[in-house]
């Protein structure tokens, strides 16, 4: 095997199949199949199931979304298979892109993200009121700096702070925790990702929560179109990427817009990120050709 293209367990062969395992077993057979063109084989593995037992040059990481869940056995892994494989996109991008405070280091290299402050694991000594009257915030979005998927994130109207102090309280205990005021416009501009691949634009998608919601992820009800980047847009991905001291294979850069109506960086995903190679029939072989083109 060339290429071991990673999943989870619960994928690799599911059980009770609907729209959205069909997605992802779709979306990796596209990847597979543009490989094979190029002389290049490659197979679905489960990190959590026999991950331990790939044999291969590269491990290409695709839909491996509990991650977050199983984070002590997947660093383990992670360092298991870099000593034995190539890793796409490498360790040291992973492990950096694994904690969100990666969206604090982009602030500083200039990139424009929504008011952030990031609370250390077990910092018992601000709470959420504090932090919010500090920064003269109203609205607020909590979650855990490394998970996926809205996965404990919680938004938090000015009116309810007081209530969520034992939620905080009980998340920092844990692990570090990152507060960002809320950007409005999520609700009713949405979310754009961009998918980069090769360091160049290949297409976008745009996802908008369902109504009541703020989450735009499909798994809880939002919607995903296809959508046509504009030139601020590609350009503002470009230079995430160009803020980087390296060069990843693919990427997605998430934009929303701020409360001021600006483009802001949402999320910066190099690990796992869904990529829809399902709405772009030439992003599955741009990707095959660019990990022959490097690695073969």
């Amino acid at each position: 095997m060339d290429v071991a293209i990673l999943t989870e367990k619960r994928y690799l062969d599911p059980k009770e199949k609907n729209w959205y395992t069909d997605n992802i077993v779709t979306e990796e057979n596209l990847i597979k199949d543009e490989l094979k063109k190029l002389n290049i084989n490659a197979q679905r593995v489960a990190w959590d199931k026999n991950g331990s037992l790939i044999n291969c040059k590269c491990v290409l990481f695709r839909t491996t979304w509990n991650y977050f869940d199983k984070i002590d056995s997947f660093l383990s892994f992670l360092k298991k298979i870099n000593s034995k494989a190539i890793l796409i996109n490498p360790y040291d991008q992973i492990i950096w892109n694994l904690n969100k405070k990666y969206l604090v280091e982009l602030s500083k290299n200039g990139i424009n993200i929504p008011p952030t402050e990031i609370i250390k694991r077990g910092d018992g000594s601000v709470s959420l009121t504090d932090i919010c009257c500090r920064n003269r915030w109203g609205d607020v979005v909590i979650k855990p700096c490394v998970s996926a998927a809205a996965w404990n994130t919680h938004y938090i109207p000015q009116k309810e702070t007081s209530n969520f102090e034992d939620v905080f309280s009980r998340l920092v205990r844990t692990q570090d925790m990152i507060v960002q005021e809320f950007q409005k416009t999520i609700k009713t501009f949405g979310e754009i990702s961009l998918v980069m691949i090769g360091g160049g634009y290949t297409h976008a998608v745009i996802k908008n929560a369902k109504k009541g919601d703020f989450r735009v992820q499909d798994d809880f009800g939002g919607s995903v179109k296809k959508h046509a980047a504009t030139k601020e847009q590609i350009k503002f991905a470009v230079n995430v990427l160009g803020a980087l001291d390296f060069n990843p294979l693919y990427a997605r850069v998430d934009l929303i817009l701020d409360n001021h109506n600006n483009l802001a960086l949402s999320e910066l995903e190099l690990i796992e990120p869904e990529l829809w190679f399902r709405l772009n029939s030439g992003s599955a072989l741009r990707l095959a050709t660019e990990i022959k083109r490097a690695y073969f």
